[in-house]
């Protein structure tokens, strides 16, 4: 189901803002009033993506890069003495990126008619992801607005390049499958028709290898609009699936258990968790807080469903780590080290360790697998190729010695 971020009124009359799951605006407005609060503004969140961080308004994108680049200029100009305002337009006039120049363009004229910076990010359609808003929110509050948007843009680029090494990693082994199965079509396309016309020509019994091969170059000749219609129709049939409650429980379920992958996609879950509750609680963010906003983080449901039920029991007065340590879906470490933090009232800290261990982590399973799986498609492309020479100089050989 879809985010929607809200600004509202409680009971009391205080202003409150959040993040809250809901199939519609009607739904959430419901959900917000039975909780007692009374929306003033409510926004679908766009600005988060499976892979980092990605800002979106009118179709433009913002790359992590970019906004961590700006963050930590805006940074440096605030920790100079100059006032937000002129920082803000500084550090807007100097950025490459049309959607972010004006995006701090606009919230330049909404904080000197008065706002605060952080609502005047809040108020930009969905720009600005929760915890960026948070935590420019808790800097503004304890006055160290320069140290929050530093811890911002480290957290930022420390994203980033996780995700940077996981895309170059993952560039050998797809250029090598796309040139392989290139290879493959332009075999099966050009070659091997004609050659196997040519065997059928010599008049005489083929061994079992050619005929398969020759069966097989007619099957993809003859049929190969039903394959793609096959594969099409599955295709949008998972996709269908996915979509639904059961089948996106099932694909996150599935996507946390398959060999290799599955705990890679765990490794990166449980780093990306452990980093961004850190860098929330050091920048003043209480922990039911963090622990909203880091689970509107997470894309795979069982996990955010963990953190749901972590959020629940710490409300209720237990520690962090006893239902991160129920929930069986994080490694032990996260509750150990945990239990560890609350007990010597660093809990930060012992995050941020689990974050570094569990990145180094996936970088050794990113380079285990990759130094796995190089061979493997060699050995499948050679056997392959062998099979295809195999079959084509078989009769070749049946029929000189036929000759002689």
């Amino acid at each position: 189901m879809p985010l929607f971020e809200y600004t509202g009124l409680d009971a009391a009359g205080k202003k409150v803002r959040g993040v809250i799951e809901g199939s519609g605006k009607k739904s959430v407005q419901q959900k917000l009033r039975a909780e007692g609060i009374f929306p003033t503004d409510l926004r679908e969140e766009r600005a988060q993506t499976g892979s980092g961080w990605t800002l979106r308004r009118g179709g433009g994108k913002v790359p992590a890069p970019q906004l961590a680049a700006a963050t930590r200029q805006l940074a440096t100009l605030l920790g100079a003495g100059l006032p937000l305002d002129e920082a803000l337009a500084t550090a807007g006039s100097q950025l490459e990126h049309p959607a972010l120049e004006r995006a701090l363009g606009r919230v330049r004229e909404e904080v000197v008619q008065g706002q605060t910076l952080h609502d005047a990010l809040a108020g930009q359609g969905g720009l600005f992801p929760p915890l960026y808003i948070n935590m420019v929110e808790v800097g503004e509050n304890t006055g160290t607005l320069d140290q929050a948007l530093q811890r911002l843009a480290d957290f930022l680029e420390d994203q980033a390049k996780m995700v940077g090494r996981i895309q170059a990693a993952m560039a050998y082994p797809i250029l090598m499958a796309l040139i392989g199965t290139g290879v493959l079509i332009f075999l099966f396309t050009f070659v091997v028709p004609k050659v196997t016309r040519m065997l059928e020509d010599l008049g005489q019994a083929l061994p079992l290898p050619t005929q398969l091969l020759i069966g097989t170059s007619d099957f993809l000749a003859g049929w190969w609009w039903l394959l793609l219609l096959i594969l099409g129709a599955a295709a949008v049939a998972l996709i269908r699936y996915r979509r639904t409650d059961a089948g996106r429980l099932a694909f996150d379920g599935w996507a946390l258990k398959v060999p290799v992958i599955g705990r890679l996609n765990l490794l990166i879950a449980t780093s990306r968790f452990s980093r961004t509750l850190a860098t929330l609680l050091r920048s003043g963010v209480p922990l039911l807080a963090a622990l909203e906003i880091t689970r509107n983080l997470l894309q795979n449901r069982l996990l955010r469903r963990a953190l749901e039920e972590t959020s629940l029991a710490v409300r209720e007065g237990e520690g962090l780590a006893p239902p991160l340590k129920r929930s069986g879906v994080f490694p032990p470490m996260v509750a150990q080290m945990a239990a560890i933090g609350e007990r010597s009232g660093d809990l930060e800290a012992m995050l941020f360790r689990v974050a570094d261990t569990y990145e180094h982590q996936v970088e050794m399973a990113i380079s285990g697998a990759l130094s796995l799986l190089e061979p493997l498609m060699i050995l499948l492309m050679g056997t392959v190729v062998g099979f295809i020479v195999l079959a084509i100089l078989l009769p070749i050989f049946q029929a000189s010695q036929g000759i002689g």
